[in-house]
Parts: C-alpha cells; structure tokens; sequence
C-alpha cells in the first residue's frame, strides 16, 4: 500500500503534542475500527513511534481498543469531547448564520478572517450558489500584502509594528496587480486607513475580486475580518461598494456575537482600564 502524504502532512508538527493532535485528527475522520498497521500504511510513521502515540491516546480515554486487541476505535472522552464542542459552539453557530445572510443578501461567497503571524486565515466561509466560483475553504491562508482584509490588519498596526512584519514577509507577486513594492503597499495602506474598507483587485488571484472591512472592536484593534469574494465578470468594483452598506451591517452584527461571548469579568477588566 502507498503511503498517503496528504495524511503525512497532517502529521507534521513541531512538537510531539501537534503531532498527537494532528493524529486525533486523521482518526476522527474515520467510520471503521482501525489497526497499528494499517495507521503505519496509511501514514509513514515508523511503527515504534505509532505505537506510542496510539498508547497514549488510549491511555487518555482518546482511544479505546475492542475485544479482539487488534483494532481501535474512538473513546468515550473522544465522544465527549466532539458533543461538548458541538454543543457549546454558539459563537461559530451565531457568526456563521450572519455570514449566510450576507451571502444570501449579496449573491456572493464571503468569509470570515483573521490575521495569524503574516498570514491571513480563513476562519470560516459560505459559498454562493452560482456556478462560477472560487473555492477558499476554512483553514486556507493568503498572504497577508495581497488580501482585502489583510491590507486591513496592516492599516491598524502601528509604522514599527508593520515595519517589523513586512520586514520578514517577502511581498511576492501572485499575479501582475500584486503589490511588490513596499512604498506602493504603505501609499495602498494609507487610503484603506481613511476608507475603513480594502479591495484586493486581482492581487491573489486572476478573475478575482474582494472587499473587506474590519469587525469592530470596542477597546481598539480588530482581528476579525469580512469580506465579499467574487469573480470579475460578476464583480465590479462600483458593484462591490454598493454591497459596502450590508458588509458593514454583517461586521457590527460579528462584532457584537464576538463581545457577548467575553465573560463579564473580562469585561469589567478591560473597562476600568
């Protein structure tokens, strides 16, 4: 059997507790029993090292091991912890439900984002029904000088703090509109400060459009972004701030979910400084 590398690299981790992890998640995603070796097969690890970290797991009420000692399949705490994850998850559940009315409004995918090192994640998404589209999933990460929203968290940053990150970033060209020069991207950054909006206008990807606006924040700086993706053909950049209104609408309404779910100590915390 040929080793798997998609699974492989879900192995990858700079510590043995995100490789345990990255391995929970690859069983999770299974509906059989599984065995050692077939988890070998299936990965590349080294067998000894398999073998322990399944120990592990098992010992920690992850994993169980049925009755004829071979196969394994998920534990109870396993269970417990997916159910509570569900359960509990009102914030996702309530911000997703927004994001799906912005789509619904405006015909377009959008997603959530924040900023992650010199990067910009995708927190979550919701597609459009039409057709042409960009397939972005959750997870996916874009730089951070060709992104809407990251021109955003760029914007908001103080000159040294930015300096700092776009000191180690390197501004690569992804198409022929990508910014690549560092005083065309702060002139960029300067017009996004004063709009409180950002297009990315081709810069990641050909055919694609983009506007984002920040979640606001109101003790200071945001790290949540929204933004409206769509192709070209079907978006303009007229069209695109004629949806600013209803973005705008969707970031308060994120911003709002996001400062409910703060505990009220926290709260009275930050309000008496």
């Amino acid at each position: 059997m040929t080793t798997n590398r998609t699974e492989m690299s879900r192995l990858e981790g700079e510590t043995p507790a995100q490789r345990l992890l990255a391995l929970l998640e690859v069983i999770a995603g299974k509906d059989q029993f599984f065995t050692l070796q077939g988890m070998v097969e299936e990965t590349g690890l080294p067998k000894p090292t398999l073998h322990r970290m399944l120990q592990q797991l098992e010992s920690s009420g992850m994993l169980q091991r049925e009755a004829d000692g071979r196969h394994y399949s998920k534990g109870n705490r396993l269970r417990r912890l997916a159910e509570n994850l569900l359960l509990h998850d009102t914030v996702h559940g309530a911000r997703h439900a927004v994001l799906s009315e912005l789509v619904e409004e405006v015909g377009e995918s959008c997603n959530i984002t924040a900023l992650s090192g010199g990067e910009v994640l995708y927190l979550d998404r919701v597609e459009t029904s039409a057709p042409l589209r960009f397939y972005l999933h959750p997870g996916s990460r874009v730089p951070v000088h060709c992104s809407a929203s990251g021109k955003l968290f760029l914007a908001q940053m103080a000159p040294a703090q930015r300096k700092r990150l776009l000191d180690q970033t390197p501004l690569k060209a992804f198409t022929p509109n990508t910014l690549t020069d560092r005083a065309a991207l702060e002139a960029e950054i300067e017009t996004v400060r004063d709009n409180g909006y950002a297009f990315d206008d081709e810069e990641f990807l050909p055919g694609l459009l983009c506007i984002a606006v920040l979640a606001p924040h109101p003790e200071g700086p945001s790290n949540v972004g929204l933004a409206i993706q769509a192709p070209v053909m079907r978006m303009t950049r007229e069209k695109a701030l004629a949806c600013l209104p209803a973005l705008q609408r969707a970031a308060q309404a994120i911003a709002d979910i996001s400062w409910d779910a703060v505990p009220e100590a926290e709260e009275l915390a930050t309000a008496d400084h």
